[in-house]
């Protein structure tokens, strides 16, 4: 596993897939992880990558070391995920995700979605998304104008709302989702199995700042046949 520029660094990558199983209930609280040279055997990565994968995890609370036993999960209801709000995963349960960016541009806001922000314009990302590397999904998010004033693609953290923190100090509070059916747009890339047209799952996504503000509005199309979504209460 590698990882590339506006990607996390890849133990991040290797913590929030254990995050994501976590918080799924594929890891319990109290499973004894695998010793640290096969763990990073079946991960592909260095033993060395893999104990500040393990720190990380530690860091958080998510993990108890015990000395000459191993490595224990604990299951805790705040992960600090950067993926906290990312709802889509494999069929199969989990998966990473990654985006590849399509465009970035600064254009007038369209009339076909809610009103927010305090710009008459906003930054129009479009993103292929990646789940455990199969395409699960596009999307499009507007990010209201205000925020800045142009968005560099290469810039672009595979978490966008990371992206908001570090680079705008701009932190996404909360959001609210909107699932109905939806049409596949005329912009969709080829490496999207469903093709322009085509009737797919649709979220809406408001999102709003840590100050109450709408900042961001965004369209996300799956494929069901790779996704689904879901939303776990505790």
């Amino acid at each position: 596993m590698r990882s590339s520029k506006g990607s996390l660094p890849v133990y991040l990558q290797i913590a929030e897939t254990l995050v994501r199983d976590i918080t799924a209930g594929r890891l319990i609280d109290g499973e004894k992880l695998p010793p640290e040279r096969e763990m990073a055997s079946t991960l592909g990565i260095a033993v060395g990558t893999l104990r500040k994968t393990l720190a990380e995890l530690h860091n958080r609370g998510l993990l108890k070391r015990i000395q000459g036993s191993g490595n224990y999960i604990c299951a805790i209801t705040d992960p600090k995920s950067v993926y906290s709000m990312f709802r889509l995963e494999l069929i199969t349960g989990g998966g990473f995700p990654t985006a590849d960016v399509l465009s970035v541009s600064r254009q007038t806001k369209p009339h076909d979605i809610p009103s927010f922000g305090s710009s008459e314009e906003g930054h129009r990302i479009r993103r292929l998304r990646r789940i455990g590397g199969k395409a699960a999904a596009i999307e499009e998010i507007w990010l209201d104008g205000s925020y800045i004033e142009q968005v560099a693609a290469e810039e672009l953290s595979e978490s966008l709302y990371l992206y908001y923190r570090t680079r705008l100090g701009l932190w996404i509070a909360k959001a609210e989702d909107h699932i109905d059916l939806g049409h596949v747009p005329d912009w969709s890339p080829d490496a999207f199995g469903p093709r322009c047209g085509d009737a797919v799952p649709h979220v809406l996504r408001i999102s709003y700042s840590h100050d109450g503000a709408t900042a961001e509005i965004s369209h996300t199309w799956y494929d069901q046949s790779v996704a689904r979504y879901v939303n776990r209460l505790r």
